[in-house]
């Protein structure tokens, strides 16, 4: 009985969490927006992308220097950097789940397919996908590409818009050692600085 009851704790998780979602942080005129395969149960409750402790999105993000003010993890700080600095936040697939492992293809399939027409509508200069396998599932899905994906800028654009990967900086994920993460981080902020001088 133990081993049923723990097979059914994923579908019971799914079910309860179905509408439970992170809010996107999306305007016009953004710079960067940040996409995130889902958002865990912890982040919406404490309504903040990457919000657990462990999460090397901040201290990373913070060491490279991409707004001159160090940020706390919490909703303030995407607010400002939604407001003040023209970086958002989405996520492939907006339903929250204790794991990644339990979302479907079919929750990729639309969510990668909504994700393309936002950044469509509101054309960020860069879409900053959180994650190599972020990044594939919404090629598969709403460009119907199947491919290898290495971090760093990559050859496709959602029309204008630039895409740059760097690996998902859960905790959990090796990938996601700070000396790892920091140079991919620097050179995001090179484009980006790049883009604002062709601007001028």
């Amino acid at each position: 009985m133990k081993s049923k009851r723990s097979k059914r704790v994923p579908a019971r998780s799914k079910r309860a969490h179905r509408s439970f979602v992170l809010p996107d942080r999306l305007a016009l005129g953004l710079e960067i927006v940040s996409i995130g395969i889902n958002p865990s149960v912890y982040a919406v409750l404490h309504g903040v992308n990457f919000a657990r402790p462990g999460n090397r999105f901040w201290p990373t993000f913070n060491a490279a220097g991409f707004v001159p003010e160090t940020l706390e993890p919490g909703k303030a700080s995407v607010l400002k950097l939604l407001r003040e600095y023209r970086i958002g936040f989405t996520d492939i697939v907006k339903r929250a789940t204790d794991r990644a492992d339990e979302l479907s293809d079919e929750d990729y399939r639309h969510g990668a397919r909504v994700l393309k027409q936002k950044l469509l509508r509101y054309q960020p200069a860069i879409a900053w996908f959180q994650g190599v396998s972020a990044f594939q599932k919404y090629l598969e899905f709403a460009e119907g590409a199947k491919r290898a994906v290495q971090p760093g800028l990559q050859p496709e654009r959602v029309e204008t818009t630039l895409v740059f990967v760097t690996p998902n900086p859960s905790g959990a994920n090796p990938a996601a050692n700070p000396k790892l993460l920091l140079p991919l981080y620097r050179e995001l902020q090179d484009i980006r600085d790049q883009l604002r001088r062709e601007v001028k």
